[in-house]
């Protein structure tokens, strides 16, 4: 499977963010492609079940064919709002909850398929074989080409992996979290030749008054002259270099964030300056 070095995340195209128009849209897809960025991340529950939708309308309408995009989206989680009659929020993994997700994000992205479905969060019910079962009939149907999981642990994968083969875990990485490189997730992509995604992946350095971020910041500054880059690009740098080939998703709602993003491709933080970064992250050097 081939996705773009760095991921675009629509969550905040929609309600739950920008709030943007059709046109808008099609602005951050066109935007997106400029820069050679062909993968689309989406979910279900995104602006309420509506963000789909929207970037479907807008896709649609766009002279761009199908195969030169990837579209990622997430099933799983019944969150309670508006536009669903659920009573409580739960996850859903049977087998009927994920068929009819996928035919609902198909018609709301007006696409024949998902490049890759992810089921969004763990559930301490979610039974493989029935997972494996569905996933065996989204393929044999062609509606889902590759399958994947987000924000589990690695048991977690194993579990399913074991039943069905996946080709990613989508899981929290940031400057500000920084567990995955601790607790075996990363470990497990590399043993098994897959690549992670990370989501969140400017943390809260931008939005929290911390003294995390304050001792982040003045590495930060400091390395931002040194490799003549804007802060987002360091942050994303630093995930970057990891050895397991993190695909970072970015959240960005603004066409011009998109292009200056993409630029942290282009920086190679020495090993030195990773640890610092790390290191203030942490509040101590490493044990």
């Amino acid at each position: 499977m081939n996705f773009s070095p760095i991921i675009i995340g629509t969550m905040r195209w929609g309600i739950w963010g920008a709030n943007h128009s059709t046109r808008e849209v099609q602005n951050l897809i066109e935007t997106s492609l400029d820069e050679n960025l062909t993968t689309f991340d989406h979910a279900d529950i995104y602006g309420d079940y509506t963000t789909e939708k929207l970037f479907g309308d807008a896709f649609s309408e766009m002279d761009i064919e199908r195969d030169s995009v990837q579209f990622i989206s997430k099933c799983g989680i019944e969150m309670l709002c508006k536009n669903r009659d659920f009573q409580l929020k739960s996850y859903n993994y049977s087998k009927s909850h994920i068929l009819k997700s996928v035919d609902s994000s198909l018609e709301n992205l007006k696409t024949d398929f998902l490049d890759v479905l992810l089921l969004h969060r763990p559930s301490p019910l979610m039974n493989p074989t029935e997972i494996a079962e569905a996933f065996s009939i989204l393929r044999e149907e062609q509606k889902v080409r590759h399958f994947g999981v987000s924000n589990f642990s690695p048991s977690q994968f194993d579990l399913i992996n074991d039943a069905f083969p996946l080709i990613t875990n989508q899981v929290e990485i940031s400057i500000n979290e920084t567990k995955a490189f601790y607790d075996g997730t990363l470990d497990q992509m590399l043993l098994k030749n897959l690549q992670p995604m990370a989501w969140s992946v400017l943390g809260n350095y931008f939005t929290g008054n911390s003294e995390q971020n304050s001792r982040i910041r003045k590495v930060a500054l400091e390395l931002c002259q040194k490799y003549d880059a804007e802060e987002n690009q360091l942050l994303l740098a630093f995930i970057l270099k990891h050895p397991a080939k993190i695909l970072p998703v970015i959240g960005t709602s603004r066409a011009e964030k998109i292009a200056e993003m993409k630029k942290s491709l282009d920086l190679e933080l020495s090993r030195e300056d990773w640890f610092r970064l790390l290191e203030a992250a942490a509040g101590k050097e490493v044990d």
